[in-house]
């Protein structure tokens, strides 16, 4: 069946002036986390990260997904055991991997999402900090968190405002500082990063950098 929808032939004057306010737009996002992210929430949240005594647990569906599990490599990354626990299967069984210490942090934008909200009750019955990160505080999300990192962007870049891309990056880049900070809170190093980190041009560059001189 052909499509009704009218297509717009765009010069590359155009195309790469539309790449271009993507690009400013999703800059601004990031650089107004400044006044817009609340320190307190942001202190707790490395504290609560720094004194995990189980894991740190990710979660959010869709583009928050995305985020969930970038977070989650770079937790492990820095040596915080932390994983990605997909909505779909915590709601059916999976939250057994939720246990008293833990630490989950649950992602939505709007924080209503409703595989999001369902977990909820089971976190807080295991006695789990829950971190909630959205932009709505009168949220299910927001009222049920132990922490509640409120990240907000003015719009995303879309002529729709819809499509949420400054929005995750902003996430992803809140979580970037934390991550940073808790290096310095754990006392990581960089010896401790070549262990874990092997592979890759990163590896090598850890690993020829511990390498003792030969007299």
């Amino acid at each position: 069946m052909a499509s009704n929808v009218k297509k717009q032939k765009l010069s590359e004057q155009e195309i790469w002036a539309n790449a271009r306010a993507v690009w400013t737009t999703e800059a601004a996002a990031v650089q107004q986390l400044e006044a817009s992210v609340d320190p307190r929430p942001f202190v707790c949240c490395i504290e609560a990260i720094a004194e995990c005594q189980g894991r740190v647990l990710t979660t959010g569906c869709g583009t928050s997904a995305a985020a969930a599990r970038k977070i989650a490599h770079s937790l492990c990354c820095i040596e915080r055991a932390a994983a990605f626990l997909s909505p779909g299967d915590a709601l059916h069984g999976g939250l057994g991997l939720v246990q008293p210490g833990d630490v989950v942090i649950a992602i939505s934008k709007g924080g209503n999402t409703r595989e999001i909200t369902n977990m909820l009750p089971a976190i807080q019955s295991k006695g789990a900090t829950l971190i909630g990160v959205t932009e709505n505080p009168d949220s299910t999300l927001g009222k049920a968190a132990s922490i509640l990192l409120r990240v907000k962007v003015p719009r995303e870049p879309d002529e729709f405002n819809m499509l949420a891309t400054a929005s995750t990056m902003a996430v992803v880049a809140v979580f970037d500082a934390i991550c940073i900070e808790l290096m310095k809170a754990t006392g990581y190093t960089r010896e401790k990063f070549a262990i874990i980190h092997p592979g890759g041009a990163v590896g090598e560059r850890l690993l020829s950098a511990n390498e003792t001189p030969q007299k």
